[in-house]
């Protein structure tokens, strides 16, 4: 039989960024469990192909095109995710995006900085104080599960906006967890190290970086969007609903290295 505590049927879980990579990974393994799922995302095909693959679960599953950057899209989507699933127990904020272009400080545009930090530190303040919101109202409690990097405790040269945006993530997750946890919501955050998905393809196409870097992982692999199933499912199952304000590396050993 298997534990319970992991169980979540009657759950409802929102992930932003789901509909591809670790987010859909986390999507995919929290159905498995029971949970009925939404997703936002900024591409109409992905999000239905996600959808589609999520279905094979027989829960419910709800997609949305919903910019995180964007403070009252983020409102409105939100708003809407209540309408259609009734309410939100577990909320993932995974959407990010990467740095590009000239990333080292003595070039980096304020425009670059700006790009990266609306999405990745602006996106979760918006998407956490939506469903911190529902949650207190709701008075049931919930989980918040924050996507940062282990850019966040590594110095990420020519990649500083991103790893500051991570970094935030960290300390307002931290911060959080002390603030909420009177409504019994837990908040805490992950911190993948090198994955393969479509953000990191071009570095792992390149054959000095991913020789450089793949034999630094004690593990000797990439890590894969099913290494997050697991995490996710336990985070938003009440198996963890004393775990809170924790940064979960998940990175094949590679920052112990």
């Amino acid at each position: 039989m298997a534990y319970k505590g992991f169980d979540l049927t009657g759950k409802v879980a929102l992930v932003t960024g789901g509909n591809g990579g670790i987010g859909f990974g986390m999507a995919d393994a929290m159905a498995e469990a029971g949970a009925d799922i939404c997703i936002w995302g900024t591409n109409a095909a992905k999000n239905t192909a996600a959808v589609e693959k999520l279905k094979r679960h027989g829960k419910r599953v709800h997609s949305q095109l919903v910019d995180v950057g964007d403070e009252k899209a983020v409102e409105q989507g939100f708003a809407e995710t209540i309408k259609t699933l009734g309410h939100v127990d577990n909320c993932v904020a995974n959407a990010g995006v990467s740095g590009r272009g000239k990333g080292a400080i003595l070039e980096m545009t304020t425009e670059e900085w700006h790009r990266v930090l609306r999405v990745n530190l602006d996106g979760v303040f918006f998407t956490f104080r939506t469903a911190a919101k529902h949650m207190v109202e709701r008075g049931k409690g919930g989980s918040l599960v924050a996507m940062a990097s282990t850019a966040a405790i590594e110095g990420a040269a020519r990649s500083s906006h991103y790893g500051a945006s991570k970094g935030g993530v960290c300390a307002f997750v931290r911060a959080l967890s002390v603030e909420l946890a009177r409504y019994n919501i837990s908040v805490n955050s992950i911190l993948p190290g090198w994955i393969e998905t479509a953000m990191t393809a071009n570095a792992f196409n390149n054959e000095k970086f991913a020789g450089n870097v793949k034999p630094r992982i004690p593990q000797r692999r990439w890590g894969v969007e099913q290494d997050f199933g697991p995490i996710a499912v336990y985070l938003a199952s009440d198996a963890s609903r004393y775990t809170t304000g924790r940064d979960f590396v998940i990175d094949g050993g590679y920052t112990l290295f």
